[in-house]
């Protein structure tokens, strides 16, 4: 799965939070300044094309959906950052989280007692 521009992310954090929308829908959701209707219907357009959003058409309007949850973009990118940075080794990201003290060995018993409750 491909990963998401910052703009790209925040209109699917509005989808996945509120549900389906049209791109008026959508502007409303931004502070102002907000974007230019175009610049988020470009963008729209564009995560279709990647297979993030799906749409269905109400006379010559849009409602956009995301096909994609947030959890499977979530796993999807971990999954990529793994295989990028850490040569594909789980235990390698594991091991930089403890080297850079982001995670505790109390935190690490818990995440062996959860696997090997998981295995039974």
């Amino acid at each position: 799965m491909k990963r998401l521009t910052t703009k790209e992310k925040e209109i699917m954090d509005l989808l996945w939070q509120h549900g389906p929308m049209f791109v008026r829908e959508m502007l409303e959701h931004y502070d102002e300044p907000r974007p230019h209707f175009n610049t988020v219907s470009t963008t729209v357009r564009i995560l279709e094309k990647k297979g993030f959003l799906g749409h269905k058409q109400f006379g010559t309007s849009f409602q956009y959906f995301p096909t994609v949850t947030e959890r499977e973009y979530g796993r999807s990118s971990l999954t990529g950052i793994i295989r990028d940075y850490f040569d594909d080794s789980y235990l390698s990201a594991v091991s930089s989280f403890v080297k850079e003290e982001k995670i505790s060995v109390d935190e690490l018993k818990e995440l062996i007692a959860t696997i090997e409750q998981l295995k039974d």
